[in-house]
């Protein structure tokens, strides 16, 4: 008994150890940015301004954007495009493309972003089959409006519909569970009004299971953190390294077939108990110092992945002017 199980585990190993090889590694890294308006209003600072920095400082040529539902929304059948306007068409005068992400849980805590409107309007509900119906309705209509009025532009490069909709532990008491046939609707309403583009699915690399996005994506994103920071054990690092991103991604293409893969989260900023602002800069710099920055870097070069959207920018700007530019020139670096 005890060799069996010696031979199954050294045949599980060989295994592991087969999948961890990058067969089809780029020579090259691609690296764009996570820009979002949201984030800089919460750091006090002027978007627009923010923006045109890392579009023409930094010179970044690939961008993902998200249609925050209360800021896309902000009335009940009234609709507010112009941020993102201003967002896609600079872009496009740089030659710059851009992933835009729709749906109700996007990036940025609490993760799932839902008008004021459209909570009153449930409070008024008293049946649940007709308060879900409800939701449904109003979250596809507002879908149906940003894709009809961006798909026309040339540098829209991927939809990406939801954010880490599998994460389910992860902000549960704002997101709820899951309605998979929701989010179905979702990616046939998307790909029925555009199918001209590729539709990006994502789930966290760290605690998800890839199967439920890479499945109904024709493109894949993962999230990539090393520090977190949490509330019962404190500061902490996973216990991981590149090879843990090789595995799951070269298992993924094994089970369920090859197809492109990016890293649509590339965390370059401190994760934090409080907001930024309120957060001593001390405290963030030990969080994410330029030393874990260039961590972040080195580590997912060596993941097998090549393009990275990174997670931070509005955080480095906002650093300047903490006399830290360290972050906005070291990042500058990987633009030019």
């Amino acid at each position: 008994m005890a060799k069996i199980l010696l031979i199954i585990v050294l045949i599980v190993a060989a295994l592991l150890f087969l999948f961890s090889i990058d067969f089809s590694r780029s020579a090259e890294f691609t690296y764009g940015i996570s820009f979002s308006r949201f984030h800089a209003d919460e750091l006090g600072l002027d978007w627009k301004e923010v923006y045109l920095a890392v579009l023409n400082d930094l010179g970044v040529k690939n961008f993902r954007f998200s249609a925050h539902w209360p800021l896309t929304e902000p009335q009940p059948g009234i609709y507010n495009f112009k941020e993102l306007d201003f967002q896609i068409q600079e872009a496009q005068k740089k030659g710059a493309s851009v992933i835009l992400a729709v749906g109700r849980r996007l990036p940025g805590w609490p993760e799932c972003h839902e008008p004021e409107w459209l909570k009153n309007e449930l409070s008024k509900i008293q049946d649940q089959g007709k308060k879900t119906e409800f939701k449904r309705e109003t979250l596809l209509r507002y879908i149906e409006e940003v894709v009809n009025r961006y798909k026309g532009y040339g540098n829209i490069k991927y939809w990406q519909v939801e954010n880490e909709p599998f994460l389910e532990f992860f902000s549960r008491t704002t997101c709820g569970e899951l309605d998979e046939n929701l989010l179905d609707e979702e990616i046939e309403l998307v790909r029925r009004l555009d199918p001209s583009r590729p539709i990006l699915l994502t789930d966290s690399g760290e605690f998800g299971t890839w199967v439920g996005a890479y499945e109904r994506g024709d493109i894949f994103g993962t999230s990539m953190y090393l520090y977190i920071w949490n509330r019962k054990i404190g500061p902490f690092r996973y216990p991981i390294g590149p090879v843990f991103f090789r595995i799951k991604q070269n298992l993924t293409r094994l089970i369920y077939g090859k197809k492109p893969a990016i890293v649509i989260e590339l965390s370059s900023e401190p994760w934090l108990l409080q907001s930024i602002v309120e957060t001593p800069v001390d405290i963030q710099l030990q969080r994410m110092g330029i030393d874990k920055f260039n961590e972040m870097l080195n580590f997912s070069a060596q993941t097998g992945f090549d393009t990275f959207y990174l997670w931070g920018a509005e955080w480095w700007y906002w650093m300047r002017f903490q006399n830290h530019p360290e972050f906005w020139d070291r990042a500058g670096e990987l633009y030019k």
